[in-house]
């Protein structure tokens, strides 16, 4: 459609992302954004605005199609209610350094701070000073200035280190007229390199011994990962991927050390404790990725640091590193990929015996029950085309797939990993069916009993707009992770983490997806393929052993060490 002007403000804000390049936006529709809500009816032939159940799964939607495109993706929620349920994807996208914009429907202006109908302060509850939720939060007031509040907006999420950014809309704000025009698409700016700092890293590369590189983080594009590669290559370095960035860096390289994260290889824990030289790019070394400030010790690690992160403010914050670069990740890859290499190298050995190590710990442990996690995984990677999206929430059912599953990475062209580093249960249902929705690849999700039932409901949502994932639910009937840790600190004390279930199977069935529950590992293949040809999504149950609670272990034995300190 050709837009007349002056139109209502509310068009204009649908017609700003249109100008954006955003082609679906998630939310839950609120009586606070009615005039905006018209716009997407307008632009209908232009944008989709996909109806979730509720806030948190739209705004996991949008932070996945964040994740997955590098470019905010977006979502709508009313007051109140409608935006601390959402927040769960706002903390989700600034721990995950990742682009999103939350448009929030207000109470008029008139109304503003006598604690209207639903009203909520949301420069306070989301803004800076929270350090944990939005990058930038602001009331748009004058229609005329929405243009430059939406594009200010999207270069906010993706310029430094990525993140959300909140803007709150009046009710009455929406409905007036303007004839503001909006401004062309953002692009993300890039921090360039410092060749001097370049010149300190070159030096310390040609004194060390033992290298290696932690590589994760918000920012990264193909070629960005193609540029990583090649510097890794030129110089022979082991590359370990940061917790749940698995993607970063091709897990079948010969130069793949592993993932730096929760359940980390012991052998790849060790091996970073005695490196002389890491070399992080991207990553911030958060708990996760530092195994709890473990690995590298703050404020001064033993090993010399090289620290690249696109946010001056994110280097010297936690750990003091011998050379901080601030520079985005495309800017730096290149430079790096440029850096001359010696002819000889010291530790060609090392970085051998780094993806040797990785390699062993494909090879899993003996584990009861008639369910081998493992062998199921080879299923998935056997049959699952290369650029599948696969996606989980939060628990100990991810492990499996963050052990045993090679991630194709970034280099071949797309991204194939949408995991929360924020530990937010519930994400990957919803990520999935927005990763469905958004690129029309084949899309793979691992789900808990509990991890499902947090958004399950989204598969309503999935069915209403086309999208299909394919969802493997493990069932053990308890909040699994918490359980671990109960057992660890409180053996035999049994409480709170017991759950009675629903028919998944049925539930799947009921809102239009495909269902199957299975017992045995013999039953998952051709489960699998039957899913990947089928039109419509579906839920595979897989009815796991409680005791089977990690990679390495039983719940049992976990219990047996506790009761013997």
């Amino acid at each position: 459609m050709t837009p007349q002007r002056p139109c209502l403000a509310g068009h204009l804000i649908v017609e700003c992302l249109v100008a954006q390049g955003v082609t679906h936006a998630f939310g839950v529709p609120g009586e606070s954004y009615l005039a905006v809500l018209d716009g997407f009816h307008a632009f209908g032939d232009r944008i989709c605005f996909v109806v979730n159940r509720q806030e948190g799964g739209a705004a996991f939607m949008a932070e996945a199609v964040g994740k997955l495109t590098g470019r905010p993706g977006v979502c709508f929620v009313t007051r109140g209610p409608g935006a601390t349920n959402a927040s769960i994807g706002v903390h989700t996208a600034f721990q995950d350094s990742t682009p999103m914009v939350l448009f929030v429907g207000d109470v008029a202006s008139d109304q503003r701070d006598r604690e209207a109908f639903q009203e909520v302060d949301y420069g306070s509850f989301f803004g800076p000073s929270t350090k944990g939720m939005a990058k930038r939060v602001e009331r748009i007031d004058d229609p005329d200035r929405i243009p430059e509040a939406v594009a200010r907006a999207f270069a906010t999420a993706m310029n430094g280190r990525p993140g959300p950014v909140v803007l709150v809309l009046p009710e009455d704000m929406l409905s007036r007229r303007t004839a503001a025009q909006p401004l062309p698409q953002v692009q993300p700016v890039q921090a360039g390199c410092d060749p001097q700092a370049l010149e300190r890293l070159r030096g310390m590369l040609a004194t060390a011994r033992r290298p290696f590189v932690i590589a994760g983080g918000g920012g990264w594009t193909p070629a960005a990962a193609q540029a990583l590669q090649g510097f890794a290559e030129r110089w022979q370095l082991p590359v370990g991927n940061a917790f749940r960035f698995q993607d970063t860096f091709d897990n079948h390289h010969p130069l793949y050390a592993g993932d730096v994260g929760i359940g980390i290889n012991p052998k790849l824990a060790a091996r970073i404790r005695e490196s002389d030289l890491v070399l992080a790019v991207g990553a911030r070394l958060g708990e996760m990725t530092t195994g709890g400030y473990t690995l590298l010790q703050p404020p001064r690690p033993a090993q010399q640091l090289v620290h690249i992160h696109a946010s001056a403010e994110e280097l010297n914050r936690v750990y003091q590193a011998d050379v901080a670069i601030n520079a985005g990740m495309e800017a730096v890859a290149i430079a790096l990929q440029a850096l001359a290499a010696p002819t000889q190298l010291p530790w060609g050995e090392w970085a051998r015996s780094a993806h040797a190590d990785y390699a062993a710990n494909l090879v899993p442990q003996p584990l009861p029950g008639d369910i081998d996690m493992p062998a199921l995984v080879a299923v998935l990677q056997k049959h699952l085309p290369v650029d599948a999206v696969l996606t989980n929430g939060a628990g100990n059912f991810a492990s499996w797939m963050h052990r045993f599953y090679r991630y194709h990475g970034l280099a071949k062209g797309l991204k194939t990993q949408l995991a929360p580093t924020s530990g937010a249960m519930g994400y990957g249902v919803p990520a999935g069916i927005a990763a469905s929705l958004a690129s029309g690849r084949t899309a793979f999700t691992i789900a808990g009993d509990g991890d499902f039932l947090m958004t399950g409901q989204e598969l309503a949502t999935a069915v209403q707009f086309g999208g299909k994932s394919i969802i493997v639910l493990l069932n053990n009937g308890m909040y699994g992770t918490i359980r671990m840790h109960q057992e660890r600190e409180y053996p035999q004390h049994v409480h709170g983490t017991q759950l009675a279930n629903p028919d998944f199977v049925a539930l799947a069935r009921a809102y239009g997806y495909a269902g199957a529950r299975i017992t045995r590992t013999s039953e998952f293949e051709p489960e699998l393929v039957a899913a990947l040809e089928r039109k419509q999504g579906t839920l595979i149950e897989v009815m796991l052993d409680p005791e089977v609670i990690t990679t390495r272990g039983t719940l049992g034995a976990i219990r047996q060490a506790a009761l013997q300190r």
